[in-house]
């Protein structure tokens, strides 16, 4: 008999902790907020652009920016088209060899990055894919503009902006240039992906 009545306390114990733990209130818990990131291209001979990613409108195109950058993909490379008052295109692997100057602008990491295109405007330090007519060819190449380019707005893929380096931006659009490529090499040393806080 006190074994029944053992056994039966013991049942009523632990569901009485059971109803405990139902009505206990849950913690809650904040989703944890991604720090936002930015790029610093350090260019040869002219300085740094540092520029804030847009993940909110853009986030393949912005994983696939980083993930380029941190492989040092793009360091050693060059800008192969330079349009004063509209854009500075860069990111074409191709670009590291100088013998292959007549494919310059051809180059791809051996794979197409699908469109992102959205609502942000294409304006002074916007960074944007390049691509060719087909809406889902970008890859690695990229370009920066100089100023407002609106025809472009909806058609590729901005994923950036400029927050620090408009000097350099100024210095890089005033290169000397034969045609739309430049005259001297504007090299990329690296580019690299930091928090948004570190900068200074």
């Amino acid at each position: 008999m006190k074994r029944i009545l053992f056994a039966l306390l013991l049942g009523l114990s632990v569901a009485a902790q059971g109803l405990l733990a139902e009505d206990a209130p849950a913690k809650a818990t904040k989703p944890v907020k991604a720090e936002p990131e930015a790029a610093v291209i350090t260019f040869k001979d002219y300085g740094q652009l540092v520029l804030e990613f847009w993940p909110d409108v853009a986030p393949n195109t912005v994983e696939n920016f980083k993930k380029l950058a941190k492989s040092g993909f793009y360091d050693g490379t060059a800008s192969h088209r330079l349009i004063p008052g509209f854009m500075i295109q860069l990111g074409d692997p191709l670009t590291k060899d100088p013998t292959m100057e007549s494919r310059w602008g051809t180059g791809d990491p051996g794979y197409k990055v699908k469109a992102e295109f959205n609502s942000r405007k294409h304006v002074r330090g916007v960074l944007s894919m390049a691509r060719s007519r087909d809406p889902d060819s970008a890859g690695s190449q990229f370009f920066i503009c100089f100023r407002e380019a609106s025809h472009l707005d909806g058609q590729y893929t901005a994923f950036g902006k400029l927050i620090k380096g408009d000097d350099v931006l100024g210095k890089l659009e005033a290169a000397p240039i034969q045609g739309s490529r430049p005259v001297s090499r504007i090299s990329v040393e690296s580019i690299k992906i930091v928090p948004v806080s570190s900068i200074k």
